[in-house]
C-alpha cells in the first residue's frame, strides 16, 4: 500500500478540526437566536469552501465516521445539558434546538434509547442517589 504524504494527512485533520469548529459556532448561534434553522452538511461545507461530498469523504476517511455523527453527538450533548436544567421544559429545549417537540423526542430517543423525560428522570434519580450517598 502506498504511503500517504503527510501534507494530505494534515489537510484531513485541518478540515476535520474546522468542521467541528463550525458546528460549535453554529450551535452557539442557534442557542443565542442568531440563526433560526439548523445547518445541513452542505451549509457547513460551504463555510469551509469545499464540496459536501468531499467534506463527507475526507471526514469518513479521517475518522471512520460520517460527518453527521459528530454533528448529532454535539447536539445530543447540548440537549442533555439543557435537559439538566429543571427550569426548561422539554418543549423549550426542543424549540431552542429548532425541533418540534414531538420530533425532538423521537430524535433524542433514537440516539439515547430513552425519551427526554426518561433521561431527565434518570438524571434526577442519579443526582438524588449521589446526594443521599454523600449525606449518609
Amino acid at each position: 500500500m502506498p504511503k500517504v504524504p503527510l501534507k494530505y494527512l494534515n489537510r484531513k485533520e485541518e478540515i476535520f478540526r474546522n468542521y467541528l469548529h463550525e458546528i460549535d459556532k453554529h450551535i452557539d448561534d442557534v442557542l443565542e437566536g442568531r440563526v433560526e434553522e439548523m445547518f445541513e452538511l452542505r451549509d457547513l461545507a460551504a463555510l469551509l469552501f469545499i464540496h459536501p461530498t468531499h467534506l463527507s469523504n475526507v471526514i469518513k476517511q479521517h475518522t471512520g465516521l460520517h460527518p453527521c455523527y459528530f454533528y448529532e453527538e454535539k447536539l445530543i450533548a447540548v440537549a442533555k445539558n439543557m435537559l439538566a436544567d429543571p427550569e426548561l421544559s422539554i418543549a423549550d429545549v426542543a424549540r431552542k434546538l429548532t425541533y418540534d417537540p414531538s420530533n425532538f423526542t423521537k430524535w433524542f430517543k433514537f440516539f439515547e434509547h430513552v425519551t427526554p423525560s426518561q433521561y431527565r428522570k434518570q438524571l434526577y434519580e442519579q443526582t438524588f442517589a449521589e446526594m443521599q450517598a454523600t449525606a449518609g
